[in-house]
């Protein structure tokens, strides 16, 4: 009887929904959320709709940003995630670690990196490519035929993906801050990218 269950079930179904516009997507994604709010944070809806994607598998590096990052998606499917210490961001010898979006020209880090950009990989630059590589191909051998969802961190997914475009230049190419970024992985050997740069679970955020 409606008001009986302090707890509805709300049961959808969009196997079958053709978007016409990207930007109408997101537009939809975003009142969904509205929808979802009395029962489920921004957090464990947007977790919720990455469970739709099949993920078989999740792997984070070892570092806690990324662990707690990986959590919600890996508590909602069940899944015990594995951290990974070759994923692990280029400058992961640094005491602190600040947000991206709370440096300003005066930080330590912003002025380091104008006196010498490669200071930030603490292992040198071409140790840190040769690991980021190694690890996402051991990712891919251990995981055939299945979906993997890694959470790592900015550095780590821009140089594979210059590793993936045959870039040399470590700046050549940026991820945006907790943008996705699909592969699809051949066992023979080929990588293939899909998508750079998804941004729409962020909308919400301004």
């Amino acid at each position: 009887m409606p008001g009986s269950d302090p707890l509805p079930v709300l049961g959808l179904d969009a196997d079958d929904t053709l978007w016409e516009r990207e930007a109408r997507f997101h537009q939809v994604e975003a009142r969904f959320r509205d929808l979802m709010a009395p029962w489920s944070d921004e957090e464990a809806t947007d977790a919720a709709l990455l469970a739709t994607e099949g993920v078989s598998h999740v792997v984070t590096s070892t570092m806690l940003r990324a662990i707690q990052t990986g959590q919600p998606l890996a508590d909602l499917l069940g899944i015990t995630p594995e951290a990974i210490g070759d994923l692990k961001e280029s400058d992961h010898q640094r005491a602190t670690y600040t947000p991206a979006e709370e440096m300003n020209a005066d930080h330590e880090v912003v002025k380091e990196f104008l006196t010498d950009p490669m200071a930030m990989f603490s292992d040198g630059y071409e140790t840190f490519r040769e690991r980021v590589r190694s690890a996402f191909d051991s990712i891919v051998e251990v995981n055939r035929g299945g979906r993997v969802a890694a959470y790592c961190h900015s550095m780590v997914a821009a140089v594979y993906l210059q590793v993936l475009l045959g870039h040399d230049d470590p700046f050549a190419v940026m991820t945006d801050y907790c943008g996705i970024m699909r592969v699809t992985a051949s066992s023979s050997g080929i990588r293939t990218l899909r998508s750079v740069n998804e941004t729409g679970h962020l909308r919400h955020l301004g």
